[in-house]
């Protein structure tokens, strides 16, 4: 059992306590409920403050609400336990047979566990690894080559058409000893050597260009290195 079916689970047992007149809602059932895991697995496997969430919307006490849907809770498949914490917390364990049917889920689906569409139709350019025109690379900029990366897999895996770009600094005149054009046939005969290393992984290689000639250089020197 997921979060999510877990989420949804709490819901339907919400709405079917507003059905039976246990608990009114005036502004109805969340379509979003907050599922976590506890700081400590003493606590469950996940908890809950959807209770103390809706008390003041119902009219009652949080954890009197909780206590009624934890009634409700533990009759759900793959729900072992429910216990009452604080206020008025959820805090649930859910079956050994639910988790490994979860595993069975992953190992099933592969690479594609996880994938969705909750994206689909969205258009996202993730630009990252913007370096500094007139300084060095460094090991922040290995850090974001990372972390951009990884957000574009993510929104990948959402269904989202996601674009990745890297921005490489064209370097002016007479920093270093470059003229300017050589400077941008250098950035683009590494760019392209890198782009063919890690086939798929980049949409797009942008340069950050001072002026018209060392992006045209640029461009060309891409051109050529096909």
């Amino acid at each position: 059992m997921t979060p999510e079916q877990l989420s949804v689970a709490v819901r339907e047992v919400l709405a079917a306590a507003v059905d039976a007149g246990e608990v009114a809602l005036p502004e109805g059932v969340p379509g979003d409920i907050t599922i976590e895991r506890p700081r400590s697995r003493d606590h469950g496997d996940y908890a809950t403050n959807v209770a103390l969430r809706l008390a003041k919307d119902a009219g009652t006490n949080a954890r009197a609400l909780a206590e009624l849907l934890a009634i409700r809770l533990r009759r759900v498949d793959g729900v072992a336990k429910v216990d009452v914490a604080g206020p008025g917390f959820l805090n649930i364990t859910v079956s050994a047979a639910a988790q490994g049917e979860l595993a069975r889920a992953v190992v099933e689906a592969g690479e594609n566990f996880g994938r969705g569409e909750a994206l689909a139709g969205l258009k996202v350019n993730v630009e990252f690894i913007s370096a500094n025109p007139t300084g060095p690379l460094h090991l922040g900029h290995v850090r974001w080559a990372a972390v951009g990366d990884a957000m574009a897999r993510v929104l990948d895996a959402a269904g989202a058409e996601g674009c990745r770009t890297v921005a490489l600094p064209a370097i002016s005149a007479g920093i270093f000893g470059y003229p300017l054009s050589d400077a941008a046939r250098v950035a683009a005969t590494e760019a392209a050597a890198w782009a063919r290393a890690h086939p798929g992984t980049l949409d797009e290689i942008r340069l950050v260009a001072f002026d018209a000639a060392a992006e045209e250089a640029f461009r060309a020197g891409l051109k050529a290195l096909g």
